[in-house]
């Protein structure tokens, strides 16, 4: 249900305990301390039949007693009472409940179930069971048995467990942070983290969203939400149960080498998520986010009276990929006039072990200003010459000091102080200074929050196109695995295989069937003639590692060897594998590349995130050097690039020595296409290529297997993607009132030069009625919001001009986080209205709406706009002007009504034409 009733009780008005207790050391009355401790200003209530009163506060024998109907519900009582107190309480309108009992159950006929069915009828809210509890300081709020009160501050913590967010709440007392909310979510029986995300990324009180982690329920739900979250603020991640691979006998190189923990890692990175390892590197990223600093880039001035510390600081730094800041030449000028001769003269910035607070500050000072450092770690080893508390205090005065004069008052000063004491460490927190207590955490926390910069960055990247280089023959790829389905194969034989990469555009070694030896000979016969040495291998359905029945025989050159390899392979099958059935063998010519790199490329199948896309180092020993890399697709340019970077043989694939380079774009193209075949053709459930030689001529798949079967599972009909793919089956022709016609499209991340060109066509007069202001430039984070689209959420429609090309009109659709309800835009250019386009455009759009499943389609329009308008109140949209702005009409369609007219019907009819959606 998402953000749904989730701001009635994150920040309720009224509160009732169920379960209060007078009890020592009881959930009840740990509960109801914490309650009456924060502050809260509304009215609360104790439901609890044995009581008359708990700690001075009325307990009533149960809901229905109450004076008042609460907006939420603090749940201790025993995990029998719960399903008829929840229905009690979902009858009385009570807006949620957070449940700390455990011992619910899970599955069919569970307590838990019986109480979800509850809720989910009446639109109640559940948190938990089994949890910690809700803590909004800013609402004063603390319905859990934390044994402290947290701060009010700018980071929200959304936990799967309530130890964690308990020792966060510690930490956080020590370093003076604050929380805008902490959310402890148990067994998930129905807010579950996706919902926190979208609630927390629209939440103006938080800066940071920090989670811990076991297990994701929903993954289509989670990455739509991680991913819009992620575009507005940090997203720090812990996942639990990292060397849990869950081992499984694989058909599939590739299905053996995708490890659980590994597509967790594939799903943040894709998400633009920030994950670390562990709690002392979420503590310290959230040092660093919560007093609201991101670094411009990688380079790190580190200034420290101890030069092996600094060194060590600087190894660590290269070490995780940062940049030691190169010193400006004004900055040595500045550092040689307060410095003593002999200093380090370069980064690290050595300024000796008896330097004391005025040198320290005078060297800060100088380092500030070098425009090529993004931020200055001060380190302090402390010596029998020099006060270090001293030294601490005038260092925190410094960055205070700054913040308040200088234009740039957000730099970046980070502190270690080895031996720091409680006046020391609390000099730095009134200064919001973050700090360490050895150098390596502190240049790891930097390095982290560069990552999450990288990863922003990377969000918004425009891919290249690819579409006019790659379309696939899906058509003859679906007839393929139709055919072995149809037979009851679980896989593709090596023919087959052929058929399908050639359908994909993949390159791959021919390979011919031959029945016996003397049809293996005739059929090798061409290869033979110009001199080509053929591998013989057994054929058979039944058999997917032809190398462990000795089914391979290598480099024949002659009839009369291709023959007997044919006689031996089969016998040894035979022998060895005496159930399956043998076709026959295959011959293949034998590709002779000196310098080729052997890769391997894959799917895989997870059985929380779908496809899994696997690129890395191949050969026979692909397990043993487990040289890989995960991705969630689909995939674009960009992000096939990504993955091949992240391993060593990417490395390999550049000129070294007398190896010429393999051509850029050739193993990331490749990986592209086998995304998009796991996109069509869901039947594929595992795939290896394994070696893929790559060179200097581009690639060649030598050996591939394929595992085929139903779609056991499939989101809303479609793809099992945990990343909605794009929707080709939208792609097609529009027919105008006047009888000519446009193309339409959904739009793709890399149009951001197609959209930019249309906007610079449409009148500054349109455009403000479309963007309700004037728009004169049009940034790429503006286009990217409108092109980088997250098709479980959103849609746009391109149209485009079927003689140019060029877009001429487009409309979009952004749903809420239910699923439900969906807003519209729509642009035309100017000089092309009054054809009948927006008409069309949005017959399209309410025809899509329909087909997701959407309840409603709204809009605002302004009251100017007239023809708009019409043009709704045609469609079956009714108009009523905002309350609180009288230049706003709202217009709302109700998509359960039928289309409104036979001209609509017949949009419609074309419309539906494209593919079927």
């Amino acid at each position: 249900m998402s953000t749904f009733g989730l701001e009635r009780v994150l920040s309720p008005r009224t509160v009732a305990l169920v379960g209060g207790s007078s009890r020592p050391s009881s959930l009840g009355l740990a509960v109801l301390m914490n309650l009456k401790a924060c502050g809260f200003s509304g009215r609360i209530a104790v439901v609890n039949p044995n009581y008359a009163a708990i700690d001075g506060e009325i307990a009533y024998p149960d809901l229905k007693s109450l004076p008042f109907v609460p907006d939420l519900l603090a749940i201790t009582t025993p995990a029998a009472a719960i399903p008829e107190l929840i229905s009690d309480a979902a009858a009385l309108g009570v807006a949620g409940a957070v449940i700390l009992t455990a011992g619910l159950g899970h599955g069919a006929g569970s307590l838990a179930e019986t109480v979800a069915r509850t809720a989910r009828m009446r639109g109640m809210r559940l948190i938990g069971p089994n949890c910690l509890g809700v803590m909004v300081p800013r609402a004063k709020l603390n319905a859990s048995f934390a044994a402290h009160q947290p701060a009010d501050g700018r980071l929200a913590l959304i936990s799967q467990s309530g130890a964690v967010a308990a020792a966060m709440i510690e930490w956080a007392a020590e370093r003076r942070l604050g929380f805008s909310g902490i959310v402890s979510i148990g067994d998930q029986l129905d807010v579950d983290v996706a919902d926190l995300l979208d609630y927390f990324a629209q939440d103006d009180h938080t800066n940071a969203i920090l989670l811990y982690i076991e297990a994701v329920k929903d993954a289509r739900k989670f990455m739509s939400a991680a991913r819009a979250a992620a575009r507005l603020k940090p997203l720090i991640v812990v996942k639990a149960g990292r060397m849990a691979q869950g081992a499984k006998a694989a058909a599939t190189h590739t299905g053996a080498l995708a490890g659980s923990d590994a597509v967790y890692d594939a799903a943040f990175r894709r998400a633009g998520m920030l994950r670390v390892y562990d709690l002392r590197e979420l503590f310290d990223c959230a040092e660093l986010l919560g007093r609201g600093f991101v670094p411009r880039s990688n380079r790190l001035s580190i200034l420290t009276n101890g030069g092996g510390l600094g060194i060590l600081a600087i190894d660590r730094l290269v070490e995780l990929g940062g940049r030691p800041a190169s010193l400006s030449a004004e900055t040595i000028a500045a550092l040689d006039r307060v410095l003593p001769q002999g200093w380090s003269r370069a980064n690290p910035v050595d300024i000796s072990g008896d330097a004391d607070a005025a040198r320290y500050v005078s060297a800060l000072d100088a380092l500030l200003e070098d425009t090529n450092s993004d931020a200055v770690l001060v380190m302090n080893v402390e010596t029998a010459v020099a006060p270090t508390e001293e030294i601490a205090e005038a260092v925190a005065r410094c960055v205070r000091d700054r913040r308040t004069t200088k234009s740039d008052g957000a730099a970046l000063v980070l502190a270690s102080w080895d031996g720091v004491d409680a006046r020391t460490a609390a000099t730095f927190e009134d200064a919001r200074v973050p700090h360490f207590p050895t150098e390596d955490d502190a240049v790891r926390a930097f390095m982290y929050l560069v990552r999450y910069r990288e990863a922003s960055i990377a969000l918004a990247a425009t891919p290249p196109s690819i579409a006019s280089t790659f379309a696939p023959e899906t058509a003859e790829a679906q007839r393929v695995i139709a055919k072995a389905l149809s037979e009851g194969r679980g896989w593709l034989d090596p023919v087959e295989i052929v058929a399908l990469f050639k359908a994909y555009d993949i390159p791959i070694v021919p390979t011919v069937a031959a029945r016996d030896a003397d049809d293996a000979a005739d059929k090798a016969a061409p290869f033979l003639a110009q001199g080509i040495a053929v591998a013989v291998k057994v054929f058979s359905r039944d058999i997917s590692h032809k190398s462990d029945v000795g089914g391979v025989v290598l480099g024949a050159r002659t009839r009369e060897r291709v023959a007997d390899a044919a006689r031996a392979v089969l016998s040894r099958a035979r022998g060895l594998r005496p159930d399956a059935v043998l076709q026959g063998v295959t011959i293949q010519p034998m590709i002779e590349r000196r310098s080729a790199r052997e890769l391997l490329l894959g799917i895989a199948d997870d059985p929380t995130f779908g496809p899994v896309i696997v690129f890395g180092r191949g050969g026979t020993a692909v397990e043993v050097i487990n040289d890989k890399a995960l991705a969630l697709p689909p995939l674009d340019m960009n992000l096939a690039r990504d993955l091949v970077g992240r391993t060593r043989v990417s490395r390999l694939l550049a000129a070294y020595r007398d190896v010429s380079a393999v051509p850029v774009e050739a193993v990331p193209l490749t990986l592209v296409k086998l995304a998009q075949m796991a996109a069509d053709i869901p039947e594929v459930a595992e795939l290896d290529i394994n070696p893929l030689l790559a060179d200097e001529t581009g690639v060649l798949a030598l050996d591939a297997r394929v595992v085929i079967r139903k779609p056991a599972r499939l989101f809303a009909g479609r793809t099992p993607f945990a990343v909605r793919p794009y929707p080709s089956q939208w792609e097609g022709e529009l027919a105008l009132r006047d009888g000519s016609r446009v193309v339409v499209r959904p739009l793709r991340p890399e149009d951001e030069q197609m959209v930019e060109s249309f906007f610079r066509r449409v009148t500054a007069e349109d455009l403000r009625l479309r963007f309700f202001q004037a728009m004169k430039n049009f940034s790429h984070t503006f286009i990217a919001r409108l092109t980088q689209l997250d098709y479980a959420r959103a849609i746009a429609f391109a149209a485009l001009d079927p003689g140019t090309g060029a877009m001429v009109g487009a409309v979009q659709l952004y749903s809420d986080s239910l699923y439900e309800n969906a807003e519209y835009a729509i642009l035309l250019q100017s000089d092309l209205k009054g054809k009948g386009f927006g008409w069309a455009l949005m017959q399209l759009l309410i025809h899509y709406a329909r087909s997701e499943g959407l309840k409603r389609l709204s809009g605002e329009v302004l009251a100017e706009n007239t023809t708009m308008l019409n043009m709704c109140r045609e469609l079956g949209f009714t108009a009523a002007a905002e309350p609180t702005d009288h230049r706003v009409v709202n217009v709302v369609l109700d998509l359960s009504l039928p289309a409104v007219d036979a001209l609509g019907t017949d949009i419609l009819i074309r419309a539906s034409a494209i593919k079927a959606a």
